[in-house]
């Protein structure tokens, strides 16, 4: 088996040891290359090289937004069988994707599990989300676990802008109550449009999920969308408004154990084939943490069986 290794050295729990073990745990099982990243979108250049090349794996060691790069290299021309398959051995702060499939957070521990996984041939699919092309010529963008229109997108364009510090909790959680407080864009007026059901306007902030938990706040699970998952179609989760009140009480139940979001001022959906967006002003759109832009439509699919995780 023919495998490359793209490890982002700058991630939050990589280190130079920590890549010199798993790359010499890997190579007694495949003929491997190694490739550290050093630059915005080498990731995503790295794993279409390596489907080029004809490689069978390509692992990712990094954080979400690595392993976000990757599979869009990976999927740069669509699903199918000449698509490598992805390993993910977890390397950020979040991680969310790798502990929505249950990999442990532990890069030593993921290790292990990743070896015993490919000796045993323990592989599955998973459905991803999409967002279409802005205009023609683009490439779709690819997610694995979340995008959103409105103030999350806001909120990772200013954690990027601070890309000096490292990403952590603490820091997504100032910039998410300071952009609340202000917000860049002011307030959307954004339409979601669902097939087979009828559109709905005047909302605030739009969060679309290809699994639960939505993310993680430090260890805590936070729950939008109970029953997405990987084999579903996508989750919707929408706000009518961004008063304090409405903010707080489904942040509350967001937050619980439960998990279940409900409300007068809330639009949710756990399982859609796709969605549009529209705005009248342009609005942020962030994948997977990744800012892509600003746009005024924004189309959304589900793809089942987009991928092949290892695990």
């Amino acid at each position: 088996m023919r495998a490359v290794l793209v490890v982002n050295p700058k991630a939050t729990a990589t280190t130079a040891a920590g890549r010199d073990v798993l790359a010499h745990a890997l190579a007694s099982q495949v003929k491997l290359d190694v490739l550290e990243t050093d630059y915005r979108g080498h990731a995503m250049a790295a794993a279409a090289q390596a489907m080029v090349d004809g490689a069978d794996l390509v692992v990712a060691h990094g954080g979400d937004g690595t392993v976000n790069e990757v599979v869009n290299g990976l999927l740069a021309s669509g699903p199918g069988s000449s698509v490598p398959m992805l390993g993910i051995v977890p390397g950020g702060s979040a991680n969310v994707f790798a502990r929505s499939l249950g990999l442990p957070r532990d890069p030593v521990d993921a290790t292990y599990q990743l070896l015993h996984a490919l000796e045993k041939g323990s592989h599955r699919q998973v459905g991803l989300g999409r967002v279409m092309a802005a205009s023609p010529g683009e490439a779709p963008r690819w997610f694995t676990f979340s995008a959103g229109v409105g103030w999350d997108a806001d909120v990772v364009a200013e954690v990027d802008r601070k890309r000096g510090k490292k990403a952590s909790p603490a820091l997504y959680t100032r910039v998410a109550l300071t952009q609340y407080l202000k917000p860049a864009h002011g307030q959307p007026q954004l339409t979601v449009e669902i097939p087979g059901v009828a559109p709905v306007d005047g909302l605030r902030l739009v969060f679309v999920s290809n699994t639960d938990p939505w993310t993680y706040l430090g260890a805590r699970p936070i729950h939008l969308n109970r029953g997405t998952g990987f084999d579903g179609g996508l989750g919707v989760f929408a706000l009518h408004s961004l008063a304090l009140p409405t903010v707080a009480r489904h942040l509350r139940q967001a937050i619980s154990r439960k998990g279940e979001t409900r409300g007068r001022k809330l639009l949710r959906h756990d399982d859609v084939p796709g969605l549009r967006i529209t705005s009248e002003t342009p609005v942020r759109v962030q994948c997977d943490g990744d800012l892509i832009g600003e746009r005024t439509c924004v189309e959304i699919a589900s793809v089942k069986h987009a991928l092949t995780v290892v695990g």
